[in-house]
């Protein structure tokens, strides 16, 4: 093909690797071949631990407690050094590819000669399983104009590989404090690396203090991008490459308002939750255990104005067969299941385990202690699990809405709680005839959704491109039908 220039931050860790391998062994020089955007002396110092960890040190900024090693001996030495437990993994590798953790020796030499089948240097780092897992999205231009597009929260504590953990954008248990300080490092590390374009960057947090420490960086698009992306409605991936090309923020145009430039900080006034979906069951033999090596298949998004909302409509688009986030009802805990070993093991499952045992009355203090899952996040949960109590126990839709009958229903509706799961609860039929009279009866107190539009600036300038979702927390609608009567197709506006 003859290319002037190519961008190795695109395609995802393949992409990163091939394109290193070839500068390396001089194949782009000897073609004229430029590398566009981030350098590849760059994104070898964010891949090889050592390089990496002294860049940081130059700025006052500290890595997990971390060694690189060649040789299995080398392995044992650099973790008897940090102390076990330790996480292995494998340089260079997509999606935690042959990581895992040691707990001794004899686990380390079984995991070490696995991460050396996928790579030539293996990491190994500090054990920090129970710390908060967070990720910045930030891009960068040559003129050094530098932003944070999205900040993004696991669900699960660290321990657990990204992708197989539910994450929400933007952080929900962070303090202001916390934000702009890991806001802050963000930019700082991205500016020193001399990245152009885009790039995340991953953080350890102390649960009860504000010690951190930056777990590593991506110069590159990653399954988190494409998150952010979705989730503010900025263009990471189209910024990028205009970046690459040598345009600066400044001069591109936020594609969302057609009026403001792409520098600029997306705000947002809503929540969206990524949830993985997993196909363990397909193989025999296999463990649903997650740790620091993915396992998910898929993904979904949902977006909503309360953390209620999004992770009852992610559990309904994950798995056509719930009606929402339920423990009992959803019959995938197993009754003989040991509730607590349910908790403590992270699993495909755990989410309805911690579910399950709110719903039967442990506190959101012991559901903490065994899963160390933020107690923000397990009170939201228990909120949930409240309004399932609380339907059930009046036992009919008319003792539900007695009284304030659209407040109630209103609740429930921006809780998440589909009309199916209300009809259920209230001892209506499991059919498409109850769920009609949770409908029939909310349309009549004119409990109803709203169209609201992701304009990426919390509606300080009005949006041009239609980017919409539901929900029941709000009042009016941003578009209306009328404002695109004359882009209607016959069929379309037959169904209105």
């Amino acid at each position: 093909e003859k290319p002037d220039g190519i961008i190795v931050s695109m395609g995802g860790q393949t992409a990163l690797n091939v394109g290193v391998e070839l500068w390396r062994r001089g194949d782009l020089q000897k073609a004229g071949v430029e590398i566009l955007g981030t350098q590849i002396p760059i994104i070898e110092a964010t891949e090889d631990r050592e390089i990496f960890s002294q860049k940081l040190k130059e700025i006052n900024e500290t890595i997990a407690l971390s060694y690189s090693a060649t040789s299995i001996d080398e392995a044992m030495e650099a973790a008897n050094k940090i102390g076990y437990p330790v996480l292995i993994r494998a340089a260079y590798a997509l999606g935690g590819l042959g990581s895992g953790f040691a707990a001794n020796d004899d686990e380390l030499k079984v995991m070490a000669a696995k991460a050396f089948t996928t790579s030539e240097q293996i990491l190994i780092d500090q054990d920090l399983r129970g710390w908060k897992e967070l990720e910045y999205e930030v891009v960068r231009d040559s003129s050094d104009n530098c932003i944070t597009v999205c900040n993004m929260e696991n669900f699960d504590p660290l321990g657990i590989h990204t992708g197989d953990s539910i994450v929400v954008a933007p952080s929900q248990t962070l303090t202001n404090r916390e934000y702009f300080m890991l806001r802050r490092t963000a930019l700082k590390v991205v500016r020193h690396l001399g990245i152009v374009g885009e790039c995340n960057i991953q953080y350890a947090l102390h649960p009860d203090s504000e010690r951190y420490c930056i777990i590593e960086v991506n110069a590159r698009l990653s399954r988190s991008s494409a998150l952010a992306s979705k989730a503010t409605g900025y263009p990471l991936a189209y910024v990028a490459t205009k970046l690459s090309l040598g345009k600066n923020l400044v001069s591109i145009q936020n594609s969302i308002t057609k009026t403001t430039t792409a520098c600029f900080e997306p705000s947002l006034d809503y929540c969206v939750l990524k949830m993985p979906r997993w196909d363990l069951k397909k193989f025999n033999r296999v463990s649903n255990k997650l740790g620091s090596s993915m396992l998910s298949v898929g993904e979904v998004m949902s977006i909503g104005r309360t953390f209620e909302e999004v992770i009852q409509k992610a559990c309904r688009m994950v798995n056509p067969s719930l009606d929402g986030l339920e423990g009992e009802d959803s019959n995938i805990i197993d009754d003989d299941a040991d509730l607590e070993e349910s908790l403590r093991i992270p699993t495909d499952r755990r989410l309805f385990a911690v579910q399950l045992a709110l719903e039967k009355g442990w506190s959101v203090d012991k559901v903490f202690e065994l899963t160390k899952i933020d107690r923000w996040f397990l009170s939201k949960l228990m909120n949930i699990a409240t309004m399932r109590k609380a339907c059930k126990e009046a036992g009919s839709l008319e003792t539900l809405t007695a009284s304030n009958p659209r407040e109630r229903l209103r609740a429930l509706k921006m809780a998440g709680f589909s009309d199916r799961q209300i009809a259920r609860y209230v001892g209506l039929p499991s059919t498409l005839k109850g769920e009609q009279q949770v409908r029939d009866l909310r349309k009549k107190y004119q409990v109803v959704p709203v169209v609201k539009q992701i304009d990426t600036l919390a509606a300080e300038f009005p949006a041009q491109t239609n980017y919409l979702y539901m929900t029941y927390s709000g009042d009016t609608d941003d578009v209306t039908s009328g404002d695109y009567d004359d882009e209607l197709t016959p069929v379309a506006r037959s169904t209105l």
